[in-house]
């Protein structure tokens, strides 16, 4: 389940108009989506609560294996509409397939002028969570520095124990890291430094083809599909490519490294074909990711087989080892069931989508299934990890989460 800090920061990079798909760490987030899903360990508790609309409070309480918790504030420039869990639609809350709409250069903010002074300022998120009783401290601060660029920062200082200083004296649990983003639309750069390791990094993103702009991407989500309108490619996907890669390198550690990507993923469709599950072609993303310096070498396919269902496969290589990995995966969406009748008096199956359910599988005999849906007022996941390679102990992890939030 999508921690409740994500999706308030999911939230305002939409209202601010800031595209997190653009971006070159995230180019195999469709596929992550239903292979790399995240199991809890243990017993879970969630509570949130938004006072107002740049205001909100979370707190975690862990009671399995370990007790622990732990409590965070988030704070925003701008107003966000967050729905409460009893009624926020399910897609908004859980890591899910989904192919995101064409990339487009980013709005600038609208000037507000009083009294011939500039009135308006730029648009921030703060965000500062408190573990107990270890009295970790994360924070995360993002602020656009203009209408292309914006700038990430996060920090962590973690406390030792006296055991700890006395068995990793020259360990440092403290680290803080800046990650600058320029958005072009066309292209898409990262720049990023970590104190810890002196760490320097760089990332670019390409896109092929024409890109849209703002006005011309509410008018393609909005508009309806012609009967005669036809395909440019019959038979195949209509879609687009982009390129990437990004080069690293570790100044305490002298050693750095380098990778290049390739991702092709099919055009979405209009907003009113969405409400409706009559695609004009299968959703689908294919990635193909390489690391020369590791020769690790990385293949996906994700597609939506059906509105309610999506799968994906990946296939995992070494050059060096010659180790190899094929993991397969799906996510189905649970709806309840509701028989309606349209215009012309034909029946009709959908309804509110109450559950999602995700499966994993790979050649290391590992499985694991995660059920996320909505109880009452609170959502709910509960998943399981196996090992079929160990007959004594088949089971390594089960967990229960739930969440609240108003």
């Amino acid at each position: 389940m999508q921690p409740f800090a994500s999706y308030v920061l999911r939230k305002y990079y939409e209202a601010t108009g800031w595209n997190e798909d653009n971006l070159y760490s995230n180019l195999t987030r469709s596929s992550n989506a239903i292979l790399d899903f995240q199991v809890p360990r243990g017993l879970h508790f969630h509570i949130s609560k938004a006072p107002n609309d740049v205001f909100n409070t979370t707190y975690s309480l862990n009671a399995l294996p370990n007790l622990n918790g732990s409590l965070g504030y988030i704070f925003t420039s701008c107003e966000l509409r967050l729905e409460p869990s009893a009624t926020v639609a399910l897609q908004e809350v859980v890591q899910r397939f989904k192919v995101y709409d064409q990339p487009r250069k980013p709005e600038s903010k609208p000037e507000i002028w009083l009294a011939g002074e500039r009135a308006d300022t730029r648009d921030y998120l703060m965000y500062g969570r408190l573990y107990v009783p270890t009295g970790r401290l994360d924070a995360l601060y993002t602020t656009r520095l203009g209408s292309t660029w914006q700038i990430v920062a996060a920090a962590i200082s973690e406390r030792q124990t006296g055991i700890q200083k006395t068995r990793n004296r020259t360990i440092d649990h403290s680290n803080i890291l800046f990650n600058l983003q320029n958005d072009r639309g066309k292209w898409c750069s990262e720049y990023t430094w970590s104190a810890i390791d002196g760490l320097w990094g760089a990332r670019i993103l390409y896109n092929f083809g024409k890109t849209m702009s703002n006005d011309t991407a509410r008018r393609e989500a909005s508009r309806q599909r012609r009967v005669d309108e036809g395909e440019a490619m019959e038979g195949g996907l209509k879609g687009r490519i982009s390129a990437g890669a990004e080069v690293y390198f570790s100044a305490r550690e002298k050693s750095g490294g380098v990778s290049t990507a390739l991702r092709f993923t099919t055009i979405p469709d209009p907003t009113s074909l969405h409400e409706t599950g009559n695609f004009s072609q299968p959703p689908t993303t294919i990635t193909a990711v390489v690391n020369p310096i590791l020769g690790h070498i990385s293949a996906a396919y994700a597609t939506r087989v059906s509105p309610e269902l999506a799968v994906c496969s990946r296939f995992d290589f070494n050059a060096y080892s010659y180790e190899s990995e094929w993991t397969m995966g799906a996510e189905w969406l649970v709806k309840r069931p509701m028989v309606d009748y349209d215009a012309g008096g034909s029946k009709t199956s959908g309804g509110e989508p109450q559950g999602m359910l995700k499966a994993r599988i790979s050649t290391n005999y590992d499985v694991s299934m995660f059920w996320q849906g909505r109880l009452r007022q609170m959502l709910v996941g509960l998943g399981v990890v196996s090992d079929l390679a160990n007959r004594a102990r088949p089971i390594r992890a089960l967990g229960l989460e739930i969440a609240y939030f108003s």
